[in-house]
């Protein structure tokens, strides 16, 4: 049991990619459907640009983000100019696991996801966060 950790690996970038399909898979059906056009990405951090245009110094303060017009600015006679993604980061999120303790690496994965999907809805910062104060 003292080595029972050895052999352990940190979940990989597909690894992550698995748990954010079964984490959108598992939302409400109209979510879902809204969503459905998101591409879903995972990199290990932020690149430099999006850091600086963001003005955050350190990338372990970045979990995830959005990019795209969330879907009250899309156009009604047809699809966005480009598609909407959502970036998860690998490392940070992590960080993030290792730090709390407390909660399943697939929780924060899915919350995250579900943040930036948010984005995607049209909610800001704000609003997200007075929805999840409130399921608590």
């Amino acid at each position: 049991m003292e080595n029972a950790w050895n052999d352990q690996c940190a979940p990989s970038l597909d690894d992550f990619a698995r748990l954010a399909q079964q984490a959108f898979e598992e939302l409400p059906d109209l979510f879902r459907q809204i969503s459905a056009d998101v591409v879903i990405r995972v990199d290990d951090f932020a690149d430099e640009d999006t850091l600086r245009d963001l003005e955050i110094e350190d990338p372990f303060e970045l979990t995830g983000l959005y990019v795209g017009a969330h879907v009250g600015e899309r156009d009604g006679l047809g699809p966005a100019p480009e598609p909407s993604r959502v970036f998860l980061y690998r490392r940070p999120i992590l960080d993030e696991w290792c730090e709390r303790a407390d909660v399943g690496l697939y929780e924060i994965i899915s919350h995250v996801l579900i943040h930036e999907l948010g984005h995607h809805m049209g909610l800001d910062d704000d609003q997200i966060h007075a929805i999840e104060d409130a399921a608590d």
